[in-house]
């Protein structure tokens, strides 16, 4: 048994040799007998400033250009109707017609005393005329023609009066016709046929609203404002002035409005509650597409950046701490390392407001194979993003910007 194991253990050694060799000759095939580095590859971007037209995007609602309340200017009892409701009307069109008799009457009772005291008038005044002659040749008393002057003046007087209680009637008998203060689409009646309804009465008989054009208020946290005024100053944006600002619209399901607004004005008191400015645009809405109260994201215009730095979302990674950094390749081919500001996602890129120059070589793909200091070959990336030519416009800005 001792012959045995001995033989075997013999044999053993000699294939534990044999392995041995055979490793160290493929190794030496494998990289010609030499230890050799093999120098990883690594996609890279090369930073170009590009034009960019910084937006943000504020949630609000839409509100009617124009909005009133028709209310009746005359009691009585509503004989017609004459609109049809959610129909487009025009300003002056009788919508409501009141019972017109009572104020009839009125108009023909003034009318009739103001020809009373137009009747009265002529033989007054020849009696005033005759004792003023008489007066001069001291034929009638003093007294005799003062009191012919004032009865003249009563009379005249009575007539004004008169001219214009009839004018007041025929101004009231006028408001038994409801008419549209606006044109615009009215909304549905709030009476009917036969109601009584009463002068200048809180319930409004129906309501107009003018949806071309249409207001869209948006509010914008004083932070954002703050930060916005900040970029110009510094020279980062070109701002032409918040008046002729261009807006863009995106509905609830994600769809554009296919035509622009304007920033009409951004209100200069702030909401205590909020800590918001309110800020109102002005959209065209010839076919009715926009109707009071929606919900909608207004896409507004802050200014551009001629020299906006973007890199890939994928060429950003974090640190330790949470900060954003990316890996370049120097001028020798070797690794480093920058540490990054980031304005806002864009896409798929992010707005670098720091950290980066023009013709910085940025990796893009091969981080996990590298770090700082290491040698590397560079191949270009040939992702959408990597050269992306024309103006730019971005998205809306991050919750959490990083300093």
């Amino acid at each position: 048994m001792l012959i045995i194991d001995n033989a075997k253990r013999r044999a053993m050694t000699e294939i534990l040799a044999g392995l041995l060799v055979l490793i160290g000759c493929g190794r030496e095939t494998t990289i010609g007998g030499a230890m050799q580095k093999v120098t990883p590859e690594v996609s890279v971007v090369t930073v170009k400033p590009e034009r960019l037209v910084i937006t943000t995007e504020l949630a609000g609602r839409t509100s009617a250009y124009l909005i009133a309340e028709v209310r009746p200017q005359a009691g009585g009892i509503i004989q017609k109707r004459l609109f049809d409701e959610g129909s487009d009307v025009n300003a002056g069109q009788v919508l409501f017609r009141i019972d017109a008799a009572p104020f009839q009457a009125v108009l023909d009772n003034a009318s009739a005393a103001l020809n009373r005291a137009e009747a009265n008038l002529p033989a007054i005044q020849s009696k005033a005329n005759r004792l003023r002659e008489l007066l001069a040749d001291k034929a009638v008393s003093q007294q005799d023609y003062d009191d012919a002057a004032a009865a003249l003046k009563q009379t005249e007087a009575d007539i004004q009066f008169w001219k214009a209680t009839v004018e007041t009637a025929r101004i009231n008998l006028a408001y038994t016709f409801v008419r549209a203060p606006i044109s615009g689409r009215i909304g549905r009646s709030n009476v009917t046929q036969g109601a009584l309804v009463t002068a200048n009465q809180p319930i409004a008989l129906a309501t107009i609203q003018q949806l071309d054009p249409m207001y869209v208020d948006v509010p914008q946290s004083t932070t954002e404002l703050l930060r916005l005024r900040r970029r110009i100053e510094e020279g980062h944006l070109k701002h032409s002035g918040q008046l002729g600002n261009k807006v863009r619209l995106v509905f609830e399901d994600n769809t554009k409005y296919p035509l622009e607004g304007t920033l009409q004005f951004r209100d200069v008191t702030v909401d205590q509650t909020t800590g918001s400015v309110n800020l109102r645009i002005v959209f065209p809405n010839p076919k009715g597409i926009l109707l009071p109260g929606m919900f909608v994201r207004a896409v507004v215009e802050e200014g551009v950046n001629e020299r906006a730095i973007l890199i890939p979302q994928q060429a950003v990674s974090r640190n330790p701490k949470g900060n954003p950094v990316s890996l370049i390749v120097d001028a020798e081919g070797k690794i480093q390392q920058r540490s990054l500001t980031l304005d806002r996602a864009i896409g798929d890129t992010w707005f670098v407001s720091s950290g980066l120059a023009p013709g910085d070589r940025v990796i893009v793909e091969g981080l996990q194979k590298v770090k700082p200091g290491d040698s590397v070959r560079m191949v270009p990336f040939e992702g959408d993003s990597a050269n992306i030519k024309g103006e730019r416009k971005n998205g809306a800005p991050l919750s959490t910007k990083s300093n």
